[in-house]
């Protein structure tokens, strides 16, 4: 009778290959627990997974609100209104002629301060002396025909008397006199700081179909004998000028005659969990420009009125100093969503296993007895050929586990 034939070596592999990957389908794996008796570990271990707790629970679930949906930068309109008058050397000056723009946007100028050219026409004159270039002595330091871009005109070729004083300069074509040699300065600061300045702000964001203003919604003449007051009249939004300026750590006369710029910041920080009445407006108010820096400090911009005098087009040029008002509005508004608040708790169980890690490289590595923990701990297997008989062994722990 034959002999069995020795079963493929293959096979047999292949065979326990299907067999490991179907167990694996309804296998349960849980890992290996050892308790180590180790009063300073213990303490050290629940503190990190108390501090882990407090931190999701306090500072990311409490102060971050990370179980909201959030939204940023909501889409927002802003309409301006300023009223007042104010007087300068026999002159009343109204809004029309203070404001720049006139629309009223979130950006606007209230000037205070002007330097007039009055009477300007197209001819000849001296150019400005702060021009580089422009001082001469002679007609041949003057070359005809040439243009300064930052000059007040295209040059004649002649050198000529300035305005005031022995000095000369090369004559241009422009509107004549310059800037330097006629302006007149008029204040208009005296009764600025109680110019008044409505910001009507109106916020909506999309994501969770929410709309508010910062005016009250109320049909007894409210706004018209109301101000501005953070806590009785939060929905009253007129300010006065001098007190943005105050607001904002600055002096209103010295603002007033150099110009600057002033942010009026709107934050609308919702948590809509709650009730519409507690989404407000929050105000801060501060310079924008950088005061310190001499070269970029001030706020100032021109802009001529024209006229006709016997037919010549005439002009007054003015050089107008004043404050800005930038209204910036910015805010966040969140509301409970399930997604976020499960991917956080997920996140802070998780986190709690950085206790387990600290506390098992601190006996791995730093402790006295680590070898033994290191052997109760992993347990080490040897892969032998299939032809050698597989030799059960138990790992030795002549000390034991309580020897930790």
């Amino acid at each position: 009778m034959a002999a069995a034939q020795p079963k493929s070596p293959a096979g047999v592999t292949a065979r326990r290959l299907a067999r490991g990957c179907w167990s694996a389908l309804w296998d349960y794996e849980t890992p290996k627990v050892i308790v180590v008796r180790n009063r300073r570990l213990g303490v050290l271990y629940r503190a990190v997974q108390l501090l882990i707790l407090l931190y999701f629970v306090w500072y990311v679930f409490i102060v971050q609100k990370s179980y909201q949906e959030s939204e940023t930068g909501p889409e927002s309109s802003i309409i301006t209104k300023v009223k007042g008058i104010t007087t300068s050397e026999h002159k009343v000056w109204d809004v029309e002629e203070y404001v720049k723009p006139p629309e009223g946007g979130s950006v606007f100028s209230i000037i205070t301060r002007v330097e007039a050219t009055h009477s300007q026409t197209q001819g000849t004159c001296p150019e400005s002396i702060r021009v580089h270039n422009a001082a001469c002595l002679s007609d041949a330091d003057c070359v005809a025909g040439e243009l300064d871009m930052l000059g007040n005109g295209l040059r004649t070729g002649r050198c000529v008397p300035y305005y005031q004083g022995p000095s000369k300069t090369c004559e241009v074509f422009g509107w004549c006199p310059v800037e330097d040699g006629a302006s007149v300065s008029q204040f208009l600061g005296t009764m600025a700081p109680n110019f008044t300045i409505l910001i009507k702000n109106s916020i909506h964001y999309p994501k969770f179909h929410f709309s508010k203003g910062n005016i009250a919604d109320r049909t007894d003449g409210y706004l018209k004998r109301c101000m501005f007051h953070e806590a009785s009249d939060l929905y009253c939004p007129i300010f006065k000028l001098g007190f943005i300026v105050e607001k904002a750590g600055e002096s209103f006369t010295e603002l007033a005659h150099k110009g600057g710029v002033i942010g009026v910041v709107i934050n609308w920080d919702c948590d809509l969990d709650l009730p519409a009445s507690e989404c407000n407006p929050k105000y801060s108010f501060r310079r924008l420009d950088p005061k310190h820096v001499s070269a970029s400090s001030g706020y100032n911009f021109r802009f001529a009125k024209y006229y006709k005098i016997n037919g010549t087009t005439t002009r007054t040029l003015i050089k107008a100093y004043g404050i800005r008002i930038d209204v910036i509005v910015h805010g966040q508004a969140g509301k409970f969503s399930l997604i976020p608040t499960i991917i956080n708790l997920a996140t802070a169980l998780t986190s709690v296993g950085v206790g387990s890690f600290l506390c098992d490289w601190i006996l791995l590595t730093f402790m006295n007895k680590n070898k033994v923990y290191s052997h109760k701990k992993f347990d080490k297997m040897v892969d032998t050929p299939a032809s050698e008989p597989a030799q059960a062994s138990t790992p030795t722990d002549p000390k034991g586990l309580a020897q930790l």
